[in-house]
């Protein structure tokens, strides 16, 4: 027998080595729950630490891809900036350049109108020479009429017109032709057709010839508008720019004796002369064809400069376009991973929940573990009293 004394009350009482052994196991399994306890207690706590740690870790993660996806984006807008600023100065550059070229156009343009108006009038006075020299002429051709036929005065005439043009032709009108209109498929034909080239092989001049001339005998006069219509057609089924009638009817007209005599208000591009005008006709419509053509060429240089201004702005227009939709495929993205960081955020703190939760949970059952024991367990079990019993006495 082992006397054993109480640390509450002092009080002695012998115990036998069943008795000693059933209380020395209980002693050790009230210290293996503790511990087992504790050890489940410290298990909770890393692991709440380790999920604190993790959580922390994330949302470090996720505040630092913010700053990055807010640096990154507001690196573009700096960049669309900079790229507005660049198209904005290269269009400013290439409209200055563009102004530059047409105020240098515009001055060569002027400077060819001041020698156009010198030549203008340079011819103008070559004519009233001319004009004086054909004077004597016409008198020629009245004399010269009253020895011929009909049929003979008008060949005389295309003859004349013919021979005054082969005087010329090697050395004003090298790209010139001068010749019979022999197609009558359309049921009519002119006397001449006058077509000329540029060197690089353009036509730039096109003129339909009708040569008109009748005795002074003859009974019925003609008049030089009874032939406009049929001249006209002349030209147009020809594919001719401009219509000439050379003309010695109605002699005694001073609208037609004045010289080159303008009847568009009648017939588009359509002129009246007589024969010693023949070749200053051709002269002064060519000289404008020719300064037609230069213009044009000039124009089509400043459409073709206006064309090329138009696609840069189109490259930079179209440059914006797509910067703009990269820019909110990119802002769309960002905020796509913004919106999945609150959601891991979110999940985060559910996983808190339920630890904390599972925390509550496994200090409910330390309480419930602390506070077992074999006599609980044994209450009201006759055979788990019993068994505990058997148990004892085997020891």
């Amino acid at each position: 027998m082992q006397e054993i004394r109480c640390p509450h009350c002092g009080e002695v009482f012998q115990v036998d080595e069943a008795g000693y052994a059933a209380i020395a196991q209980q002693v050790r399994d009230a210290e293996f729950n503790k511990e087992v306890a504790r050890r489940e207690q410290t298990a909770v706590q890393l692991a709440l630490a380790q999920a604190a740690q993790e959580k922390e870790k994330l949302k470090a993660q996720a505040e630092m891809e913010k700053l990055q996806a807010r640096q990154q984006a507001e690196s573009y807008q700096r960049e669309l900036a900079l790229e507005k600023e660049r198209a904005k100065a290269a269009l400013q550059n290439a409209l200055a350049e563009h102004e530059l070229k047409i105020q240098t156009l515009s001055s060569d343009l002027r400077h060819e109108k001041d020698e156009w108006v010198n030549r203008e009038h340079m011819l103008r006075e070559q004519h009233k020479i001319e004009l004086a020299m054909k004077d004597e002429q016409i008198a020629q051709y009245r004399d010269f009429k009253a020895r011929q036929s009909t049929k003979m005065v008008g060949e005389s005439l295309e003859q004349h017109c013919l021979n005054e043009f082969n005087k010329l032709r090697m050395t004003a009108f090298p790209n010139a032709s001068f010749d019979k209109d022999n197609d009558a498929r359309t049921g009519s034909k002119g006397d001449f057709i006058y077509r000329e080239k540029t060197e690089d092989g353009i036509e730039f001049l096109s003129i339909m010839f009708e040569m008109k001339n009748e005795m002074d005998t003859t009974a019925t006069k003609h008049r030089n508008e009874d032939f406009f219509r049929e001249l006209d057609k002349d030209r147009r089924e020809k594919k001719c720019e401009y219509a000439v009638l050379v003309s010695l009817l109605e002699a005694d007209s001073e609208l037609y004796n004045t010289g080159i005599v303008d009847v568009s208000y009648r017939y588009e591009k359509m002129y009246v002369i007589r024969p010693q005008f023949f070749i200053p006709m051709i002269t002064v419509l060519r000289n404008a064809a020719l300064h037609a053509v230069q213009a044009r060429r000039e124009l089509a240089m400043i459409r073709e400069q206006n064309i090329d201004i138009t696609n840069f702005e189109n490259e930079v227009n179209e440059f914006k376009e797509r910067f703009s939709y990269n820019y909110q495929q990119a802002s769309k993205r960002f905020q796509e991973a913004i919106d999945e960081i609150d959601k891991s955020i979110d999940h985060l703190e559910k996983i808190k929940k339920a630890l904390l939760s599972s925390d509550r949970q496994l200090r409910l059952a330390n309480d419930k573990a602390e506070d077992l024991s074999i006599k609980k367990l044994t209450r009201g079990n006759p055979t788990m009293q019993q068994r505990f019993a058997e148990l004892k006495q085997e020891e």
